[in-house]
């Protein structure tokens, strides 16, 4: 075995071994503050570490083709391409506080302005100073972190737009086919981060390489921003469905995107640079749909990032992940990250399936094609001799046994689209995609390629019965669009839930938003669908898309409304204000619904409740959080001092000052774990940010196995921006027998507002 010397930095003596490992990429956290001064800067002493480390064996492997990024703002340190050996040696460095692999991380993939109560021409709230609110939104940049921008889309359209604000530091990159004269004064910025993605895909032979520019090819990132705050674009729909004007949330504020996301996902070394360099930039808001599995904080590459950018003021938005109706299947959980679960609107897009025995059920579709005609065919359901053909798995039909019928598939497993792909090329004329308990009575509609409508669990339980019988036939027709509907919003069976699995003690997720059936912009690069073999072209901008991908950038660009109206409002207010005026209770008047069961929802699929921008406007009381609180609630979760350095990236840190428990937190919610406890006390502050001489009084609503006491019981603020703080005493009661999914909720309230926050008990740790 061949020996190599690496005189490092530190003048450290190692042995390595020569073996041709693989490289993989990997994101090292630095002590920055031990830079040698012979360095003019931390970009310079990284680059000598890793040219320390080249052998004598691969005399060409340099720092440049070593070094992917250098981070400064987000992340102290820097992403390189290392084999396991050197990974290794670095890390015995005291320089060096962590290293880690680089992390795969994946997207979580019109008419909701009306639903959020939105002006439908102003992008603002109808009665609150539409002009200076309007041109005040001008200031606010939204950072979204997501597949690039199709910047020829309507949506960025910067009619009337005044010049760049004095603040913005970001550019329009150019690439093979995107130039810089792209952007203009509604999409300022356009960057790409595709380091880490050739790391990983480079190995790779069959890897198809995209091309090296922030041009979305997937529409992902094109449907976010748009979303969070495209302009108005006139006489929109998806082929015909949701015609009208669409629009984003803030439709006045400027978007700058960050291409880090890619075919094979998005990755952890791509991510912190586009966190990196939009802090660097300028953002006043960053939006990311996107995120992995839970983790602790200081191996979230999402959360430490996210962490420098609430320091400096800049609102952080993040979608809960797609992982529903799994328990304690969120991402994306750090308290100072606002995580976005996802609602259906008021809109649908009814289809109907109509079976030979005369019974019609109703679904939905986006089908837009020249349907099947009034004559039932044949209906079949799981045939051939593969047993994933009821799934409608690629190569599972029998061209034989469908070919010229009706198919019945059950939701799962592969995209719902493919199966209709899977249906049309096995010869099948359309589909019914039925769903199975996991998605409930959740009705997600799409722009399929031949006729086709999803049904719920019940409806497919009575069609899977019926298909049973000899010569079972069917015939499917399409309702087009259909507005309030009742009952709405209706909690996503597919939106991730909590309980949050690495600080119990913070409920998330936080809200929910708009995140079914969302219509926004789009490439023109790939169809409806997005698969590869749909070739149409929607040429009306607009596509329906579905997940909490979609219901991130909704509260991404109300952040943006809330900030241009109060630039003072730190991050944790607006997330505040958009907590405490959440409603619990949908267009009926009923408790909101959850889709997987139709039962009613809890706080842990849908946080605080659905966001109501109106009400945020003017919350009466927040609960700010500063850095210093939540550096003491980081110490209070058994971290080293080098993980809490890793986040909060200070080389003083000693966690001196820490709480005695996590939940001691100002956070708007209530997450009380018993344990071994009984009792269970927590003390919350409280701004006034409404009219002087503001009364609260507090009302409590809770399990009758807990006894819940609040002192004091009334909040008099004489000026606005005093602070008052109250306690509230959670008491597990002597003999009562605790619900498992038990909760309740704490509300100040005058005859203005009602500042709410809910509560969920647990008795036991995860």
């Amino acid at each position: 075995m061949e020996s190599v010397i690496w005189l490092s930095f530190l003048s450290l003596l190692l042995l390595l071994p020569c073996l041709a490992d693989k490289q993989t990429t990997y994101i090292v956290h630095m002590n920055h503050n031990l830079k040698p001064s012979s360095f003019p800067t931390h970009h310079h002493w990284y680059s000598a570490t890793l040219n320390s480390l080249t052998t004598s064996s691969s005399s060409d492997s340099d720092s440049d083709s070593l070094l992917l990024y250098t981070y400064t703002t987000a992340y102290h340190g820097f992403a390189a391409s290392l084999t396991q050996s050197q990974a290794e040696s670095l890390r015995r460095s005291d320089s060096v506080l962590g290293i880690y692999q680089d992390t795969l991380y994946s997207l979580h993939t019109t008419r909701t302005p009306e639903f959020l109560g939105l002006d439908p021409q102003l992008g603002l709230w109808a009665g609150h100073t539409p002009l200076q609110l309007n041109q005040a939104s001008q200031d606010v940049v939204v950072g979204v972190l997501d597949t690039g921008v199709w910047p020829e889309s309507k949506s960025f359209d910067d009619s009337g737009m005044p010049d760049l604000p004095a603040k913005w530091k970001g550019e329009c990159e150019s690439g093979p086919d995107f130039k810089p004269t792209l952007c203009n004064k509604k999409l300022i910025g356009a960057r790409r981060f595709s380091r880490g993605y050739h790391m990983a895909s480079g190995s790779d032979p069959k890897a198809k390489q995209e091309i090296d520019s922030p041009r979305d090819s997937d529409g992902h990132g094109t449907h976010t921003s748009s979303t969070a705050a495209g302009a108005h674009v006139a006489n929109a729909s998806l082929l015909g469905y949701a015609s009208g004007t669409a629009r984003g949330m803030a439709i006045n504020a400027r978007l700058a995107t960050y291409k880090v996301c890619w075919k094979t996902g998005c990755f952890g070394s791509d991510i912190l640079a586009g966190m990196d360099r939009a802090i660097l930039d300028g953002v006043d808001v960053l939006s990311l749909s996107l995120g992995g599995g839970s983790a602790p904080y200081y191996r979230d590459t999402i959360a430490i990032g996210a962490f420098t950018a609430t320091e400096k003021g800049i609102f952080v938005s993040c979608s809960a992940g797609n992982s529903g109706p799994g328990k304690g299947s969120l991402a994306n959980v750090a308290p100072w990250i606002m995580t976005v679960g996802a609602g259906t609107i008021d809109r649908d897009f009814p289809a109907y399936a109509v079976m030979g025995d005369g019974k019609r059920f109703t679904g939905v579709s986006l089908y837009s094609g020249k349907g099947m005609g009034k004559k039932p065919v044949g209906l079949v359901y799981s045939t051939g001799n593969n047993s994933s053909s009821n799934l409608c798995l690629p190569g599972s039909l029998e061209p034989d046994v469908v070919r010229g019928k009706l198919v019945l598939c059950d939701r799962g497993i592969n995209a719902r689209v493919e199966k209709g792909l899977v249906v049309r090329d096995a010869g099948g004329v359309g589909m019914i995609l039925a769903n199975t308990a996991a998605s409930g009575e959740e009705l997600v509609a799409d722009s399929h390629l031949l006729p086709a409508v999803a049904v719920g669990r019940k409806v497919g339980d009575l069609i899977r019965e019926y298909v049973r019988k000899d010569g079972a036939t069917a015939v499917l027709s399409f309702g087009g669009t259909v507005l309030n509907v009742r009952p709405s919003p209706v909690v996503a069976a597919f939106s991730s839930r909590g309980p949050n699995m690495v600080t119990q003690q913070v409920l998330k997720p936080d809200v929910i938003g708009p995140g079914v059936n969302i219509l926004a912009g789009w490439s023109e690069a790939v169809g409806p669908t997005g698969l590869d073999q749909d070739t149409r072209k929607t040429h009306e901008l607009k596509i329906g898309v579905h997940g909490t991908s979609m219901s991130c950038p909704h509260i991404s660009g109300l952040a943006a409304l809330l900030k241009a109206a109060h630039p003072d409002w730190s991050p944790s207010a607006i997330k505040s204000a958009l907590m405490t005026t959440a409603y619990v209770r949908d267009n009926t008047k009923s408790p909101l619904r959850d889709a997987a069961e139709g039962a009613f929802s809890t706080p842990y699929a849908h946080g605080s409740g659905h966001v109501d921008p109106h009400k945020a406007l003017s919350p009466g009381l927040v609960y700010d959080i500063s850095t210093d609180e939540y550096i003491a609630f980081l110490c209070s979760l058994d971290y080293t001092v080098e993980h809490v350095q890793i986040i909060v990236k200070r080389p003083n840190i000693t966690c001196l000052k820490k709480f005695a428990d996590p939940g001691q937190l100002n956070y708007p919610s209530f997450s009380v774990l018993f344990g071994k406890k009984r009792v269970v006390r927590y003390t919350r502050e409280l701004t006034n940010v409404g009219t002087a001489g503001s009364i609260y009084d507090v009302a409590v609503d809770g399990p009758p196995a807990v006894s819940v006491t609040v002192k004091p019981s009334r909040l008099v603020f004489k000026n606005v921006g005093d602070k008052l703080r109250y306690t509230v005493t959670f008491v597990s009661k002597k003999g009562a027998t605790p619900d498992p999914n038990s909760f309740g909720s704490l509300v100040w309230s005058n005859s203005e507002n009602q500042v709410r926050s809910p509560i969920a008990y647990a008795w036991t740790q995860l």
